[in-house]
């Protein structure tokens, strides 16, 4: 895909939207984290959205290429398929054994840094200027005071330095897998989605059962966690993924890395009346200039765009009201 990357307001929307469901997933995930181990998560979750957009899939007739796919391209869907689900999620799992939550927070904001370089030499249209450098350095500041000191604190742990690899190689994989899913031809968004989760099942499902072995028989409650983590912060966030990275490109898509430890920390406070820490609002503020410097271009040409479409409204409804005078 080699259009030139459009940022609309239902891109900002869409991103947002990501930031508040992924922002909520790690409350979640701790509640199911009591009665499920944590590859067995993962692989839950990526299996029953796996079949929820398969069967979605299914009944739009299995379209995926607009034209017949050359066989590098076949190849780069299964690696997107690996690098954007089963391997990230795995890593995880595995480093945040021996790492700090405030390092595995701050290596998945280092994704929108780890992108800018990759976008500039392959995505057209994803040209890196200094603009878009310091909005992506304050951002990535602000995560770091929103974290706080813990953010490169030593767990202690014999493995932290293999287990911040792992968080940091977690946070490549979702880099890489944008730069991909961009340059990929013509594809239905769905088809796309669907079967990126597939792959992703394929490799999460027997990784699990190889670690792990059998799971235990989930109670209600845990079911209905695991239920919730398929259908909104996997199925439906991976299908809103796709359409942000195809459309607007992977960079914008990047900036959901900034706003989601806003919202873990908003929602904390609100759902599990955790303590507000006295460095959000320097945190937001830091994130909301990064971004707004960032995107300077694409937010200039919203408001220039919005301010033209009142002025047509305004011009189509005076001759109306000079008719009725």
């Amino acid at each position: 895909m080699n259009a030139r990357p459009r940022i609309t307001a239902r891109s900002w929307l869409m991103i947002a939207t990501l930031a508040f469901v992924w922002g909520g997933t790690f409350l979640v995930t701790e509640v199911a984290l009591t009665g499920m181990s944590p590859y067995w998560i993962a692989a839950s979750r990526i299996g029953l959205a796996a079949l929820v957009m398969g069967a979605v899939w299914a009944a739009r007739g299995f379209g995926l290429f607009e034209a017949r796919p050359a066989p590098p391209q076949v190849l780069s869907l299964i690696v997107i398929g690996a690098v954007s689900s089963a391997i990230p999620f795995t890593l995880l799992a595995w480093g945040q054994q021996y790492v700090t939550s405030g390092f595995a927070g701050v290596s998945m904001a280092s994704t929108a840094l780890i992108i800018l370089p990759l976008a500039h030499f392959f995505v057209p249209g994803e040209r890196l200027t200094w603009r878009r450098v310091l909005g992506f350095v304050v951002g990535f500041a602000g995560v770091v005071v929103l974290i706080g000191t813990q953010a490169f604190d030593s767990s202690g742990s014999e493995r932290e330095t293999a287990g911040r690899l792992a968080c940091v190689s977690a946070a490549g994989c979702y880099a890489i897998s944008s730069i991909l899913m961009r340059r990929l031809p013509g594809i239905d968004a769905i088809g796309l989605a669907a079967i990126l989760l597939i792959i992703g099942a394929m490799i999460s499902l027997p990784l699990a059962f190889a670690i792990e072995g059998w799971p235990v028989t989930p109670t209600p409650k845990i079911l209905g966690v695991l239920i919730f983590l398929g259908l909104v912060p996997t199925a439906a966030a991976a299908f809103l993924r796709v359409l942000v990275v195809r459309t607007a490109g992977p960079v914008f898509m990047s900036l959901v890395n900034y706003q989601v430890p806003v919202w873990s920390v908003v929602l904390g406070a609100l759902i599990l009346s955790e303590p507000l820490p006295p460095e959000l609002i320097y945190a937001l503020l830091l994130i909301l200039a990064g971004l707004a410097v960032s995107q300077y271009g694409p937010l200039k040409r919203l408001f220039a765009s919005a301010r033209m479409n009142g002025q047509t409204e305004d011009a189509l409804k005076a001759p109306q009201s000079a008719s009725r005078t």
